[in-house]
């Protein structure tokens, strides 16, 4: 654990002692009995607490809603694999220059494909990387909803469907590639700063 977490303020990274937030950080015993139980558990797990549980904390009713929705777009059972989903986190943040989520997401990633080179190649430039056609439409369309939704049309529903995705999966797609728009924003106007951890996981 970073023990600098229940810090009152501005709170540390423990590798760098560099601020993880432009705003002010709330200590763990401050924070609302949920949200302070969603975040000992997150640490309980990983061995650590993402900074971005912690970023957020700053603003506890907006952090509800962030991790509900994080939550049932992540989390569900659906036709697109939890490694996919990482992949479009990963492919579409890269894109927005959000250093935190392309790190803390190319963890996840490296460790639910079970590769540790996955991550870097998507991140470079997907189309080169050792995924399949199926994969690299997905991606091609989830960049689309991240920097040009204003241009999808019928044809990117036709190719997705020739690919074997259903309507349903595209909205999954269109959804996670919006929904880390937020937080990509969000993680650069804060200034979030991804942990240490990150770095080696599934490496």
């Amino acid at each position: 654990m970073n023990h600098k977490t229940a810090v009152k303020g501005i709170v540390m990274s423990s590798s760098t002692e560099q601020p993880i937030s432009r705003f002010q950080v709330p200590s763990l015993e401050s924070l609302p009995e949920d949200i302070r139980e969603k975040i000992l558990a997150v640490q309980e797990k990983s061995g650590f607490i993402p900074n971005v549980f912690l970023v957020l904390a700053h603003r506890p009713a907006e952090f509800r809603a962030f991790f509900d929705y994080h939550d049932a777009l992540m989390e569900k059972d659906s036709n697109l694999t939890k490694g996919e989903r990482e992949m479009i986190v990963v492919a579409t943040s890269n894109l927005n220059q959000c250093q935190y989520c392309v790190v803390a997401h190319g963890a996840i990633l490296r460790i639910r494909e079970k590769n540790p080179e996955i991550a870097d190649q998507i991140a470079v430039n997907y189309r080169k990387a050792d995924i399949t056609d199926r994969q690299k439409a997905m991606l091609d369309f989830a960049i689309k909803v991240s920097q040009q939704a204003q241009e999808v049309c019928d044809a990117d529903f036709e190719e997705l469907k020739r690919h074997g995705f259903n309507d349903e999966d595209i909205w999954d797609i269109s959804g996670i590639a919006a929904f880390f728009g937020l937080s990509n924003r969000m993680a650069n106007v804060t200034n979030m700063r991804p942990n240490a951890e990150f770095y080696s996981l599934g490496r």
